[in-house]
């Protein structure tokens, strides 16, 4: 390792570095002393093994595995040659693809390639939504290998062989933590591995407690909110490499992200780059693999009673917000929000009332027409809703219509999810309400050509989520995305703000609704009263 001298007397009793901070500086060119980042040189074993690294993430292929009963795509024979190539180092890593793009079938693959070489089985975590899709993706494209549900009353670990995947849940996770790491497995897979973003969480720690040869974040959102995310993920599948949460936050994430610091982006980058494998739908070598996706957002109006509501809420609310302070404050503002979004909705969502539904609200009407044109053309509809209340409602108004519909929510156990995916899938019936939380992530619906948000969720990567349940690798028809927006409300100037104000939409990614608590009560009013009233 050479240091410029001028330097040498920032090292103080830094006079020796740890394994993994000197393979960061042979990757990254840089050393953090003291808070500044100062260049070297890395050479010998490190720089050796950096060029290894490097070199896994450079596109190459390995072909598909004895016993995949399926042709990958070029794009996924590359991931799984980087896979096998981490795993090989003993690194582990984060595979990022986008939404759709295959990151089940690409582990799967590895696996396969594995089974020779494997010292344990392959423990997946992922959230009891998804369970029941692993299984079946295992039974479709890897009939011979054994799957193990580690979930339910009988759960047990005694009959698990060496070539075998296990599958269990986070929640399970947490409660048998110490039955788990009783085991000595080959691979640790975490998907939608942004459930852990916080290191200090329970699911977290337990996870960090699981002993495996290589460990594999999947998310197709690395980054939902801010980089200390990416750093709980790589901290977890390779520790140590970005330092300390505070040392990152310092001398990476605030660089970064507040300062556009692109130096420091930049050697971020070259740190980065091998531990964390991306691909995005739009990137030249995948758009061909896709149908296209048109997205439209529907301007309704609102009826005269939600719009009497609305004027209500608004006036009665933000008086009481004027006198409150601090949490009171915020909790006021949050109160509002939900009200406003309700009463946009339906209503009878707001009232708490079971009905009656008809005349009530230009969201629905909006929707019932939407629905009825999309089922009469024989395709199938998925319909989000962050509101357990608005999804039965929903129901109610489908049963009406003679539109058969199922709802996916939280509360189902993992067998009724299931079976209510494969029935959607076979096209046993054509609306699928889904709970946004519930099933917004990793399942495959791509029965699905149509996508409708019946509700906004502040939060861009989670509707985009939500809209690639049916926008993925496997759909071959057109799809396309429809947004309900009620005309004049915060939720028409939520929309305007998410695509037009780039810098404000980052501060309602990275705090979901809390920047709103903080605007002033002048600001507050400007934004939620109904279009073209004053103040």
């Amino acid at each position: 390792m050479v240091v410029d001298p001028s330097v040498v007397a920032k090292l103080g009793r830094r006079d020796k570095l740890s394994a993994t901070d000197t393979l960061a500086a042979a990757l990254g060119g840089t050393v953090t002393i003291e808070d500044e980042p100062v260049e070297i040189t890395v050479g010998g074993a490190a720089a050796e093994f950096a060029d290894r690294l490097r070199s896994a993430s450079r596109p190459h292929e390995l072909p598909e595995p004895a016993g995949l009963i399926a042709t990958l795509r070029p794009y996924q024979r590359r991931g799984v040659a980087w896979l096998s190539e981490m795993v090989k180092i003993g690194l582990g890593g984060v595979l990022a693809d986008d939404m759709g793009l295959g990151k089940t079938i690409q582990l799967i693959a590895l696996h396969l390639h594995r089974l020779e070489q494997a010292t344990g089985p392959t423990l997946v975590v992922c959230p009891a939504s998804l369970v029941g899709n692993w299984q079946r993706e295992v039974a479709k494209f890897a009939p011979s290998l054994k799957v193990h549900r580690y979930h339910g009353p009988q759960r047990s670990l005694k009959d698990v062989g060496r070539s075998d995947i296990v599958l269990t849940t986070y929640g399970i996770l947490r409660r048998d933590c110490d039955q788990l790491a009783q085991q000595h497995w080959g691979i640790l897979v975490a998907d939608e591995a942004q459930q852990v973003k916080n290191p200090y969480s329970s699911t977290a720690k337990a996870l960090r407690r699981i002993p495996a040869d290589a460990r594999i974040a999947m998310t197709g959102t690395p980054v939902e909110n801010r980089m200390t995310e990416l750093w709980a993920l790589l901290d977890w599948t390779t520790p140590g490499l970005l330092g300390s949460l505070e040392t990152f936050r310092r001398t990476i994430a605030i660089p970064v992200e507040r300062d556009r610091d692109e130096l420091t982006t930049e050697r971020f980058a070259r740190l980065l780059s091998p531990f964390l494998l991306r691909r995005r739908k739009e990137d030249p070598e995948i758009a061909p693999e896709l149908p296209p996706k048109t997205e439209t957002d529907h301007p309704v109006t609102l009826s005269s009673e939600q719009a009497g509501l609305y004027r209500a809420v608004v006036e009665e609310i933000l008086e009481s917000i004027e006198r409150a302070e601090g949490m009171a404050r915020r909790g006021l503002v949050l109160k509002l929000l939900t009200a406003l979004k309700q009463i946009c909705n339906h209503p009878a969502q707001y009232l708490r009332q079971p009905g009656p539904l008809l005349g009530r609200s230009g969201k629905l009407e909006l929707f019932e027409e939407l629905v009825s044109a999309i089922t009469d053309a024989g395709d199938s509809t998925l319909v989000f809703t962050q509101y357990v209340v608005m999804g039965q409602l929903l129901m109610t108004r489908l049963a009406e219509m003679g539109i058969p519909a199922q709802f996916l929510q939280g509360s189902l156990s993992l067998r009724a999810r299931s079976e209510m995916v494969d029935k959607f899938q076979a096209g046993e019936f054509p609306v699928f309400i889904v709970s946004l939380k519930a099933g917004g992530i990793g399942l495959n619906l791509t029965r699905a050509t149509h996508v409708v948000h019946y509700d906004r969720w502040w939060n861009p990567a989670v509707e985009n989520q939500a809209s690639d349940r049916a926008w993925r690798i496997g759909q071959d028809r057109p799809v396309q995305i429809h947004r309900l927006i009620s005309d004049g409300t915060i939720e028409d100037r939520i929309a305007t703000v998410l695509s037009q104000k780039q810098a404000l939409a980052e501060a309602v990614v990275s705090g979901g609704e809390a920047w709103l608590t903080e605007l002033s009560t002048a600001e507050l009013g400007d934004l939620v009263r109904l279009g073209g009233e004053d103040s």
